[in-house]
Order: C-alpha cells, then structure tokens, then sequence
C-alpha cells in the first residue's frame, strides 16, 4: 500500500549464509562471505531455499526466503481482486483458493486496497491503465506471441525498455531496485522495512523473495547481488507488514508475513498476513 525500503550493510558488517548448504564458502568483493544456497525442488521448476545472514539489526530472524521459478516449466499467474469479487485475500487464502504452489504480492495498492500503484494489465483487463513515471521496472509474462521468453522484466528507462512489453497478456510495472546487468540503483537510507521483492537471474529464471528482517533497499540489493544468485533485475512488489509470501508445496505449508516499517509500523509484533489485492502466483501441480 505504501512504499517502503530497508537492508544491511554489506561489507565487514554481514555474514551471510545458506541453511544446510555444504558448499566452500565463496568472498563478495566487499570482503562480505557468501555460500551457496541448498536449493530444494517443490514440483517441476520451481524450487526453494532458505539463505540466512548475520547483522547488526536484532529485528526478525534474519533470513532470505526464495522461491525460484523456471517460467518454461511451471505456470506463473496473476490474481486480482479485481477480477475476483473486488475481495482482497492473504496470500494464504489466494494460494488455497486458487491453487497455488507459492504466491507474493503483486505490488503496492492504492488507497482503494484494489489498484495497484505503477500499470497493471492482466489480459484483458486493466487493473490500473496509468504509467508512474518514477517507476522504472516492469515485469511481463504470459506471451500472446510465439518466439518469446516466458517472461521477462525490463528496464523502463532504457531505450525501446517497454517495447517487449507489448508481445505479453500480463504487465506489472513496480518501483525498481536493480537495474540490469545487476546495478544497485539505491543509495543508503535511514529507513528500513520487510520486503517482498521479485528478481531475474541472469538465466530467465524468476525469484520470489522474501526477508521479515527489515533492511534498507540500498542494504537489500548489496546483499542479494553478493549471493550466488545471479540477479540481472530486482522490483520491489510491498514492503511492511504487508509484505507476504506464501508456499504451499513439496511437502511445504508457509504464510510468512512482514511486520517492521520505518514510521508505519516500527515493531516485530505483526505475525499474520495482512489481506491483498494482488499477487503474483505459480500455480500447484501434483
């Protein structure tokens, strides 16, 4: 609903480090020690890991949840309350409702809790027509045409940025934290917040991710770009206790929800999903 930032510094200040990973650690060029993530599968392209950090923010548990998808492997969707009896849901109630193996909101809304803040089109239909021209990043999936990626995001301010837009049924548009090829475009900032992000690694996959901790986005984008992760693009989608991610698959059953933002909501208390109007989701198969 409102936009929000927070990370930590990353340099002689993190140590960051993958649960039940095994593999030799590896040294970002900030001096900060980074591990590789012991992914686990939760059905046919998608996959899920928990990647756990060390800093001097006492708030939360100090954990990277991500959810990574293949697109030409697992179906990605968009539900919109909207679409769906003008009724925002958790991001629990979207994934039981409509079977779904993870979901994470779409993007910040308005204060109508329907429309989200940056474009939003799902097929047909036009959840908000209006382009925020602050807002530099757009994902795009669902190819109305053949030859393309399965999905993609781009880069707005970059010349012809929205022109592949166009080849796609759903177009999210968010407020970007990095830029391709793997740009930090924040500076430092006192404010801090839970996040939701959404990245793509250089490979085409597509990243759901999620830190209860709150960390300012300049400290967040350090800390995702020394990580193995290979991230090319990152969106911020919420922050706060609004930001949710959800799994229920492989044997998984999550609700994780944000709490802490700086002037919102300063406190670690929150500990249930707020409802939401959007979310993205990658649908459930057996």
């Amino acid at each position: 609903m409102k936009m929000r930032a927070e990370l930590l510094v990353i340099g002689g200040v993190f140590a960051i480090w993958a649960s039940e990973a095994t593999a030799p650690k590896a040294r970002a060029a900030d001096g900060a020690e980074t591990q590789p993530a012991q992914w686990r599968a939760l059905q046919s392209g998608v996959e899920y890991a928990v990647i756990g950090f060390s800093s001097p923010v006492d708030i939360g548990d100090k954990r990277l949840h991500v959810v990574r998808i293949d697109p030409a492997r697992a179906r990605l969707v968009a539900l919109l309350a909207t679409q769906n009896g003008r009724a925002p849901r958790t991001a629990g109630q979207w994934s039981t409702e409509f079977n779904l193996a993870a979901a994470i909101n779409l993007g910040m809304y308005q204060t109508d809790h329907l429309t989200n803040v940056g474009y939003l089109r799902n097929g047909t239909h036009v959840n908000n027509s209006h382009w925020a021209e602050k807002y530099k990043a757009a994902f795009a999936f669902n190819p109305k045409v053949p030859g393309v990626a399965p999905a993609i995001m781009a880069d707005l301010d970059q010349t012809d940025g929205s022109r592949p837009l166009e080849s796609y049924d759903t177009v999210v548009q968010n407020l970007r934290l990095i830029k391709a090829p793997g740009q930090n475009v924040w500076e430092n900032q006192p404010k801090r917040w839970s996040e939701a992000a959404l990245a793509a690694d250089t490979d085409g996959r597509i990243l759901l991710i999620f830190c209860r901790t709150p960390l300012s986005m300049w400290e967040l984008n350090g800390l995702l770009l020394a990580l193995p992760l290979k991230i090319a693009h990152a969106m911020h989608m919420e922050g706060g206790p609004e930001a949710s991610l959800s799994i229920h698959a492989g044997g998984l059953d999550l609700d994780l929800s944000g709490s802490f933002e700086t002037a919102f909501s300063p406190t670690d208390a929150n500990l249930t999903q707020w409802p939401i109007p959007n979310v993205l989701g990658v649908s459930r198969v057996k």
